[in-house]
């Protein structure tokens, strides 16, 4: 019952063949102003994260396993079976549930500590797609649940995988946009470039992983009007990737320390980027060192 494809890892091959047909692409219109291209010390932050995602992903895989049997053994819908309409349904779900996750991998400094992994870089090219968060453990909160609804748990886990997969090759400038209905519904280069950006319109917009439907639903849709600038506001200007990986663990762990009162050390981890107590002795080391 547990036993599926891994589909992010038969993709690898794939990923680092287009990488490296985007990368000669790109250095013939290096003179383009549109795009932005490869930076070689950026890029192999990117794949050092990815390599390092992967191999903490097993442990993260194993929880999911654990905590998927233990919920689908006391599911309260029957059992959907494995029909193709079950397939559409759990893709869209998953979809769904990677919705709020990644709304609150933005909202919630504990969570963005993980994620800010992935928006660390000031390139936006398909090597971005593989700086994956290696300290990803709060996705045991959300997709392993859905197997409470009666989804088979392989069949989630397939569809969090081709969720993972398309979300690749929308980490590009050589696609502009697409057609329109494509662009109403799906996500897109366009979107996600919006995603990535640091310019103030287009902070904390289109969460969606496969669907941009949801960010149209829940108000959190932005389009791609003026140039992105990619990365943080406030960027951590390295190529270290333990520094990528653990500056916001460390900005935090600060803010809880120089907190006055409980709630400040709390709203230190749990507030969204960008808080600041509210007490009027308040020091800068409590607000957030980078926001989405």
């Amino acid at each position: 019952m547990f036993d599926h494809p891994p589909i992010t890892t038969l993709a690898v091959p794939f990923y680092l063949l287009t990488i490296v047909g985007e990368l000669f692409w790109l250095r013939r219109r290096r003179a383009d102003p549109r795009y932005a291209g490869y930076e070689r010390r950026d890029t192999w932050v990117s794949l050092t994260l990815g390599l390092g995602s992967l191999i903490t992903g097993l442990v993260i895989i194993a929880g999911d396993v654990v905590i998927a049997r233990f919920i689908w053994d006391r599911r309260v819908l029957p059992d959907w079976g494995e029909s193709g309409w079950v397939w559409i349904a759990a893709i869209v779900l998953v979809d769904l549930s990677y919705y709020w996750s990644h709304r609150a991998g933005h909202r919630i400094r504990f969570f963005w500590a993980n994620h800010v992994q992935h928006h660390s870089s000031e390139q936006y090219n398909l090597s971005t797609a593989l700086r994956q968060p290696v300290t990803n453990f709060y996705e045991w909160l959300f997709f392993p649940t859905l197997a409470l609804l009666g989804i088979r748990p392989w069949i989630l886990f397939g569809a969090f995988g081709l969720n993972l997969v398309y979300q690749y090759w929308i980490h590009t400038e050589v696609i502009q946009t697409l057609p329109r209905w494509f662009e109403w519904l799906f996500n897109t280069p366009s979107h996600h470039r919006v995603h990535h950006g640091s310019n103030q319109q287009y902070l904390d917009k289109n969460y969606g992983g496969i669907l941009i439907v949801f960010d149209r639903l829940f108000g959190t849709f932005e389009p791609e009007v003026e140039p992105v600038r990619y990365g943080l506001t406030k960027n951590i200007n390295t190529f270290n990737p333990f520094r990528v990986i653990s500056h916001e663990y460390v900005a935090m762990a600060r803010g809880v320390r120089s907190g006055r009162g409980l709630a400040a050390k709390l709203g230190a981890v749990f507030a969204p980027p960008g808080w600041r107590s509210a007490s009027p002795d308040a020091t800068p080391v409590q607000a957030v060192s980078s926001a989405p």
